[in-house]
């Protein structure tokens, strides 16, 4: 008989904004800005992405920012939008 392939496990994925187990609401902090990750199931507004200036619809995994200490400025952010942001963030504290 032959070996079985054991397929990729899903649930350990690297990516803070694909957690383990089942879809639930995820917050962590990251270098002084506060993130919650938002569960397409749990989109249910329209939202415009700071990054792009794009809207953000309702179904869409997204993620939203908001400086530590600073809950009045939460923004709600497409994903690859906000890596871009954060990495930008990165190269101007490095300076």
């Amino acid at each position: 008989m032959a070996a079985r392939r054991r397929r990729p496990d899903a649930a350990r994925s690297p990516l803070p904004w694909a957690p383990a187990g089942p879809p639930a609401a995820v917050e962590w902090l990251e270098e002084g800005w506060h993130l919650r990750l938002v569960q397409p199931y749990q989109a249910r507004k329209v939202y415009r992405c700071p990054g792009c200036d794009h809207e953000i619809f309702p179904g869409t995994l997204h993620v939203v920012a908001w400086p530590d200490g600073g809950p009045d400025e939460r923004r709600h952010w497409h994903r690859p939008c906000w890596a871009r942001h954060a990495a930008e963030l990165g190269r101007r504290r490095r300076r």
